[in-house]
């Protein structure tokens, strides 16, 4: 199943229309705080202030929805923050942020439903009470004229001015979006859009068309605990570069690649290699001061195998790595410029460095991989 599937819609110049009750995947490769899609109206076209979507998702972080007035002076966001609703509001002097209702992302779809009541910002999930949020203000002015705008998966205002401090980037879909009593399109800069897989599964998904890379320097490297990198998943069902690792000197150290045309998964340190069967289940790499260690557990097999490659295969580890960069679903090339090749097509279901779960979302470059969820 291809992960570029593409949204219906036609292009104006260089940028899309789209209509907003389309499926829409929020998690595309943009930048991070730009809106995937938006649109404007005249505040006097408004007689709804009601507006309603269906949202699903696996991720705990990200920017679903946002509204303002005055050209970005007042402003709206709706967004996840572990898992649970975060509105934020700017309203001339006042300032307000809540966060709580269930938990969004168990990756169910879910009703959303968002209304203005006097002084009161209401939000309800699957018609059940979420949060209410209000607000008072002596200076504040019912704005009845003007232009109002709306964007999905990013903001229209600094991202300085935000109360609660986040990571924007929502691997996330909406659909069924009636947003006011609004009919006009929504335009996207993009000029295709991605959507949304029927079913998902926990884990992150890479579509054979890019990778996200990590420098070293982010983690805690000591002699003792080393670097360790773990991944979980269906390796059987994987085809590309999995790992890559580099040193501060642009020298590759080590690579993770599976062949689904010969089944084998290939281990190489530098100039050493070893070859598996791709059956496994969970496999974990650690670099030592001296040595590198692979443990590998198949699915058939209770016993776990370990390998490792001496200091003649791995002279300087530790020192190498302090300042490099490695790079989950395909192989890093030379250069600032951080370019790939031989992406990895495939789900991981869990990836962990240093022990704590990694979020693909903080890479440094993040391209084509969609970070909480699979196709099921």
């Amino acid at each position: 199943m291809s992960f570029l599937r593409r949204v219906a819609g036609h292009s104006l110049r260089d940028r899309k229309e789209v209509s907003g009750d389309s499926i829409i995947y929020l998690g595309q490769e943009r930048n991070p705080w730009r809106p995937l899609i938006h649109t404007t109206a005249n505040l006097t076209e408004i007689s709804s202030i009601k507006s309603s979507f269906q949202f699903r998702t696996f991720d705990p972080e990200g920017v679903i929805f946002y509204g303002d007035t005055k050209n970005g002076k007042d402003w709206f966001v709706l967004s996840l923050k572990e898992g649970f609703p975060l509105m934020q509001i700017s309203k001339e002097d006042v300032q307000v942020s809540v966060t709580g209702g269930p938990k969004l992302n168990d990756g169910k779809w879910h009703t959303v439903d968002l209304s203005n009541q006097g002084k009161f910002v209401i939000l309800e999930v699957d018609s059940s009470p979420g949060l209410v949020v209000g607000m008072h203000s002596k200076q504040t002015k019912e704005v009845i004229s003007g232009e109002l705008r709306l964007a999905l998966g990013g903001i229209l205002t600094a991202k300085d001015k935000m109360i609660v401090q986040m990571d924007p980037q929502m691997d996330g879909c909406v659909r069924e979006g009636r947003w006011l009593n609004l009919n006009i399109p929504w335009v996207a800069d993009a000029e295709e859009l991605w959507l949304c897989h029927q079913n998902i599964r926990p884990g992150s998904f890479f579509a054979g068309e890019g990778f996200s890379i990590f420098n070293t320097s982010v983690f805690s490297i000591d002699e003792d605990q080393g670097f360790k990198v773990e991944f979980w998943g269906d390796f059987s069902q994987m085809d590309g570069t999995i790992l890559s690792i580099m040193s501060s000197q642009e020298e590759l150290l080590g690579t993770l690649v599976a062949n689904n045309n010969t089944n084998e998964i290939h281990l190489t340190i530098r100039k050493e290699k070893h070859v598996v069967k791709n059956t496994l289940k969970r496999l974990q790499i650690t670099f030592l001061k001296y040595i590198v260690k692979w443990l590998i557990y198949y699915v058939d097999e209770s016993n776990e195998i370990a390998f490792s490659y001496g200091p003649e295969s791995t002279p300087g580890n530790l020192t190498m790595l302090t300042e490099g960069r490695f790079a989950i679903g395909g192989l890093l090339g030379g250069g600032k410029d951080m370019v790939g090749s031989h992406f990895l097509t495939g789900c991981l279901e869990k990836i962990q460095v240093q022990g704590k779960d990694l979020d693909l979302d903080s890479a440094v470059k993040d391209m084509s991989a969609s970070s909480h969820s699979c196709p099921a």
